[in-house]
């Protein structure tokens, strides 16, 4: 499934782009981009032509948010996918690690491998996002404006011959990496407004296209947040591998937010207080405590 708009699915069929629409029996059975289907009647694509989606194939992975924290109903965005490609501006709009680190609890729940795109470092260094996360042995590129050959190329070496998602809020750039790698995508682009350092959302939907490489690149729209209330607490904390030392001191059962707990002292001593205050905020969100990282 390349694209879903108001009741009409966008598929391929070998080299042909063929419109369908879901059979009554499906009900109310979700479709979403990345979905293998099977189609009956006319699905020669040309001109006017209707096929009719009958079938799912089973999904061997699903990329979900939930509309808040405190909500356990999942939303499935992407299927079949098997990397996550996280767009992180390193200014303008500046970077969220809050917001990446729920990326990386939403690839590591789905089973993706994380990929780490910074972009704009034209306007700032990399230095300490890459900090935070190299301890993770999470694969990234750090990419400037212009983007150059070289650094292109690089890109499409890390997306090629795999199904990737990009995510990231607006004004990232992701359209416009989208219509680097697939030149024929024509995303709008967009701007980031000078008085919020907000980008517009300049994609509303997801759209999946094939690489001339090899594989496929699926876009979604810019996110202001990403809900984690399916995911369980055990799940959150695999996403922080680099606490899992310190995580070795705590008290049986321990949640990681009550007194007591052993990564307190083992964050002090090796510098990662930062990345145990992201943990806790993630871990009191989904209990409500605290809002949700929105931008």
């Amino acid at each position: 499934m390349a694209a879903v708009d108001r009741g009409r699915y966008r598929t391929w069929v070998g080299d042909r782009e063929v419109t369908a629409m879901k059979a009554r029996e499906l009900g109310r059975r979700s479709i979403v981009v990345g979905d293998r289907v099977s189609l009956i009647g006319d699905d020669s694509g040309r001109p006017g032509t209707l096929a009719r989606v009958v079938r799912v194939q089973p999904r061997t992975s699903a990329l979900r948010r939930s509309a808040d924290d405190t909500d356990p109903v999942e939303r499935v965005i992407v299927a079949n996918a098997d990397q996550l490609m996280i767009v992180c501006a390193l200014a303008d709009p500046p970077p969220r690690p809050r917001l990446i680190d729920r990326f990386l609890v939403a690839a590591y729940d789905a089973g993706l491998a994380p990929l780490l795109c910074l972009t704009k470092a034209d306007l700032a260094g990399p230095e300490e996002i890459l900090a935070a996360y190299d301890p993770l042995g999470i694969r990234h590129i750090v990419l400037g404006r212009p983007l150059t050959d070289e650094r292109l190329d690089q890109l499409r070496a890390l997306v090629a011959d795999r199904i990737s998602v990009l995510v990231g809020q607006s004004g990232v750039g992701k359209s416009t990496l989208f219509n680097a790698l697939v030149p024929e995508a024509e995303r709008a682009i967009g701007e980031v407004n000078a008085v919020t350092g907000r980008g517009r959302h300049t994609s509303s939907s997801a759209l999946a296209l094939r690489l001339p490489e090899g594989g496929w690149l699926i876009d979604t729209p810019g996110l202001r947040s990403f809900g984690l209330g399916h995911i369980s607490p055990a799940n959150v904390i695999r996403a922080f591998p680099d606490l899992t030392e310190g995580a070795e001191a705590c008290p049986s059962g321990c949640s990681h937010l009550e007194e007591g707990c052993g990564l307190d002292e083992w964050a002090a001593e090796h510098g990662a207080q930062a990345r145990l205050d992201s943990l806790r905020r993630l871990l009191r969100s989904r209990e409500g405590l605290d809002p949700a990282d929105t931008l």
